[in-house]
C-alpha cells in the first residue's frame, strides 16, 4: 500500500496567545482560548494522523533494510565477476626441454568451489620462450602455476574470476 501523505497545515487565528481567565472555587484558575476569528484551520493532530505517519515511516525503514540488504547480495555476486588480481613471478633452474617454475599461488579470497577460471597474462619474460602457462591443482583457496618453456624468469599477472 502506498503511503498517503498528510499536509499539515498551522491553526492560524486572529489572536494568538489570548485567554479569558476564570477563578474556581478551588482556588486554581482556568484559562480559555479566545481565538477571534480563525483564519485557517489547523490539521488534527490525533492518533489517525500521527499513526499514518507512524506507518510510513516503518515502510521506509523496511525497504532501507531490504535495500541494504540486496547491495550487499549484489556486492558479493559483483566481486566474483570482477575478481581479484594476482601478481606471481615464476622462476625456472632446469635447462630446456625440463622445467620447473611451478608455483603455488594463495588466494586473499576464498571460493566457495574450484569452478573458477584463471586468466595468465605475461608481463615480462627473461632466458628464453615462455611456452604455455598450465594452472593445475585448484582449490578454494589457491591453484598451481607453471609455464612450460625454456625461460628462466616469468612475471604474470592472474585474473580469477568466479568460483562463488
Amino acid at each position: 500500500m502506498a503511503y498517503k501523505r498528510t499536509y499539515w497545515q498551522d491553526h492560524v487565528t486572529q489572536y494568538s496567545d489570548r485567554y479569558n481567565e476564570v477563578q474556581n472555587p478551588d482556588g486554581t484558575i482556568t484559562h480559555t482560548p479566545v481565538e477571534g476569528t480563525i483564519i485557517q484551520q489547523g490539521t488534527p493532530q490525533n492518533a489517525a494522523n500521527f499513526n499514518n505517519m507512524e506507518e510510513g515511516i516503518f515502510a521506509a525503514d523496511q525497504l532501507a533494510t531490504e535495500a541494504a540488504r540486496m547491495a550487499k547480495v549484489n556486492s558479493r555476486g559483483l566481486d566474483a565477476v570482477k575478481g581479484e588480481v594476482i601478481p606471481v613471478a615464476l622462476t625456472n633452474s632446469s635447462a630446456y626441454p625440463f622445467n620447473n617454475s611451478i608455483k603455488t599461488v594463495s588466494l586473499t579470497q576464498k571460493k566457495t568451489t574450484t569452478d573458477y577460471y584463471v586468466d595468465v597474462e605475461l608481463i615480462s619474460a627473461t632466458g628464453g620462450s615462455v611456452g604455455n602457462f598450465r594452472v593445475t591443482d585448484k582449490l578454494l583457496n589457491g591453484f598451481k602455476l607453471a609455464f612450460d618453456g625454456g625461460a628462466t624468469s616469468v612475471s604474470v599477472i592472474c585474473r580469477v574470476k568466479g568460483g562463488v
